[in-house]
């Protein structure tokens, strides 16, 4: 089974990693596919391999997103449905060619039950989550739209933020939008004005910081006002 060099998967003993070898299956998802509408994930616990997958929720009436996660190699998900077995009101979308391990959910709860290896890398990871999502709902109350791309470019450069880290490289205008919870014309005004002053460079599905200190100092100076 091929592991990529993923974290959760590194110095387990042999007897846990053929646990892995007989239970995990390598899963494919194309870009743009809706996967985990069948109940699957009341089933089934993955970690992604490789590509990126996010996990949004929509307003139903004006069709409006807000991206909560998106899932690379190493993610594991759903974490909510694993720890409670309730519903998760969630959608998925492939935004990136990917391979997921697909395991079975009773079996990795057991593993949280018993197997110390496992839980070494699980909880840190959801404590990860938590505060990811806690920052999240942090920035859409309290910070603008200009602020919350600022703080994203900055993290996207951050080799020490494990969720955000090169997040933004091959994403589009409008998944960027859908992470900031706005649209995507207000987005790119903002970048083009970060063009403007010479802090970004920015290319069709991958902008460049031009001037980090530049960069700092306008979030600093956003967060002041």
């Amino acid at each position: 089974m091929k592991y990529y060099g993923i974290e959760v998967f590194k110095d387990l003993d042999q007897s846990f990693e053929q646990q892995f070898l007989q239970y995990g299956k390598i899963v494919s998802l194309k870009k743009k596919e809706t996967p985990f509408l069948n109940e699957e994930l009341h089933k089934y616990f993955y970690i992604v391999l490789k590509g990126k997958i996010k996990s949004f929720q929509m307003n139903l009436e004006n069709a409006k997103e807000q991206t909560l996660f998106i899932y690379r190699a190493g993610d594991m998900f759903d974490t909510l449905i694993l720890l409670d077995n309730k519903p998760h009101d969630v959608l998925y979308e492939v935004l990136e060619s990917a391979e997921v391990l697909e395991l079975p959910i009773e079996k990795v709860r057991e593993w949280l039950r018993t197997n110390e290896q496992f839980n070494k890398h699980f909880f840190p990871y959801i404590a990860s989550q938590m505060r990811q999502s806690e920052e999240l709902a942090s920035d859409l109350s309290l910070y603008s739209t200009s602020q919350r791309l600022s703080k994203l470019l900055l993290k996207n450069i951050n080799p020490n933020d494990k969720h955000y880290y090169q997040l933004l490289q091959n994403l589009s205008k409008t998944e960027i939008a859908k992470l900031l919870g706005t649209v995507r014309n207000v987005v790119e005004r903002h970048l083009k004005e970060l063009e403007r002053e010479q802090i970004i460079e920015n290319q069709r599905k991958n902008i460049y910081i031009k001037d980090i200190k530049k960069l700092l100092e306008e979030s600093e100076q956003l967060l002041l006002n």
